[in-house]
Formats: C-alpha cells, structure tokens, sequence
C-alpha cells in the first residue's frame, strides 16, 4: 500500500499556528500532526519516533516543520533535528518560527527588487534600518539584509542595549554584522533615516512608526518596506499593495519607492506554500531555514 504523506509541526508555543497548519494542508500532506509546548530537549527523541517507524520508501514522504517564535531555539531545533536522523532513515526539516522566516525573506526579496530595478542597487553596501529589529520578523530581516551585505541596524522603540545585546547574539550566531540603535522619539527617527537606503518596517500591527514628518526628513532614501496590514499602517504614505509606488511624503529623496504588506504578503504565500512542497518532492533530504527561503523568495519576487 502507497505511503500516505505525514507533515510532523514541533512547536515550543502552547499552540499552534493555524494559519502553518492551513499552509501546509494546501502544500498537499495528507496528514499533519501538531505537538504543542515541544521541548528542545524532545527534539531528538520525537525525530527518531518519526523517522524509524516508516521505512526507506515512508521517510520520503514524512516531513518536520518546527514553529514557535523564538528564532534562536528554531534553528537550535532544527540542527538537533538533524543530529537525530540515522541515513537512510532521514526526512526534510523546515523551520519558520511564526512565519518569521518566510515574512522577512519576502519583505527583503520584494524590496531588493525595487532596490535594483529603480535605482540599480544592491542591497551590498546600502545603509539598511529595521524599525521594530528586535522582533522575530525584524530580527529576520535584519539578518537577511546583513548576510546579503547590508550595513544593518536594528532599531528598538525603547532600548539602545537591548537592541545592542540582541544584534551581538546573532552576530554571534550566523556571523553577521547587525548594529543595534534606538529610536523612541520623532527626534531619534528623523536623526536615523537621515542617510539611510531602505527602511524596513516591521513593528507591532496597527501602530504607526514612521510619520510623513520623519520619511520627509530622509535625504537618501530609496525603498521602504511596511509588513503591518492593519491600521494605522506602520509607514505613512504606503498602501497595502503598493509594489515600487512613489513613496508620498519623501519629498527630500530622489524616485523613493514603498513596498506595502499585501505586496509582500502576496510573495510570502507563495514562498511558503513552494518551501513546503519541496520537502514533499526531494528524493534528498533537505534542512531549510531564512537561508533557503530568501534564495526562494528571489525567485518568486
């Protein structure tokens, strides 16, 4: 008898992510099975659970997909995930800690695109500001632009050392070079954008971070990227599905542009919807994370 298809969802949160369980439904698994409040320390056992009880021809078509919201404790999952298989008892494992993975990689993706097309940019180089950095879409995205050579700062709305001590542990973590920065008054923000590239905006949904006062201030701006699709909208003057729109209000930077949340959202469907089904399609195992997904998300953008 054929092998059904088993999507296994670790997850270090008391729940779930429905929208994770209803992406993967639509990638095709015939079965998905949802373990709330995993342990790192579970990791290892719940793998090899899954992996021995199949057979060569099961394993193929069983996946891990870890969840949560904690960036770090994902890919620490992931890695002992990966020290649990025992060839050819081995399966594709997948982690996007609260979507934050294929959000960010889609965020940056979208806006590299404008980057280059418009202003014959890359994003190697560019003075990039994450406002809301120290989040899990931030932090993202913050790691993304520096990997990709970007001159990064994370900005949090109330502490230079939090923003600091986070930007040293994944420095730490995936040799990159974020800077922290803070940016708690209209003042510190019209300081910040002054000579910055991009902005990304990926604060708390409904707060409005950037004012058209603040985007005016910005003297070499040539992207801007808002996540949040729910209003206010994190940057004054871009809509929901703006996609390289003139950006309102950057009345002191040349042909700046806006990405807006429906846009990116748009390519972040997409993206995790293709990450999915590669796991179900490789005869290879895979282990994806960030990395993976921007590769992917460069594609669909």
């Amino acid at each position: 008898m054929e092998k059904r298809s088993i999507l296994h969802m670790f997850d270090p949160t008391p729940n779930n992510s429905p929208f994770d369980i209803n992406m993967a439904v639509d990638a095709g698994f015939d079965i998905l099975m949802p373990y709330s409040n995993v342990k790192l320390d579970s990791v290892y056992r719940l793998t090899q659970d899954a992996i021995f009880s199949r057979g060569p021809a099961g394993v193929k078509k069983t996946a891990l997909f870890l969840g949560g919201r904690d960036l770090g404790l994902a890919i620490d999952m992931l890695d002992t995930a990966r020290q649990a298989m025992v060839p050819p008892f081995e399966i594709s494992v997948f982690a996007d800690p609260s979507g934050a993975f294929t959000t960010a990689a889609s965020l940056v993706a979208c806006v590299e695109k404008q980057l280059n097309s418009l202003h014959g940019k890359s994003l190697e180089g560019s003075k990039v500001l994450v406002f809301g950095g120290t989040g899990p879409v931030g932090l993202a995205t913050g790691i993304i632009a520096s990997l990709a050579g970007a001159e990064t700062y994370l900005v949090d709305h109330l502490s230079i050392e939090t923003a600091e001590d986070v930007a040293k542990a994944y420095n730490r973590r995936f040799a990159c070079n974020l800077l922290g920065a803070v940016a708690s008054s209209e003042a510190e923000k019209i300081a910040l954008v002054a000579d910055a590239d991009i902005i990304f905006c990926t604060a708390k949904a409904g707060v409005q971070v950037l004012s058209a006062t603040v985007i005016a201030a910005a003297k070499e701006l040539k992207v801007a990227g808002d996540v949040n699709a729910v209003p206010p909208l994190g940057i004054e003057g871009i809509k929901y599905n703006d996609l390289g729109v003139p950006l309102l209000h950057a009345v002191n930077s040349k042909n700046a542009v806006g990405v807006g949340a429906l846009a990116v959202g748009n390519v972040k469907y997409k993206l995790q919807n293709a990450m999915l089904k590669i796991m179900l399609e490789t005869d290879t195992p895979l282990y994806l994370d960030f990395r993976q997904a921007f590769t992917k998300a460069r594609l669909i953008a």
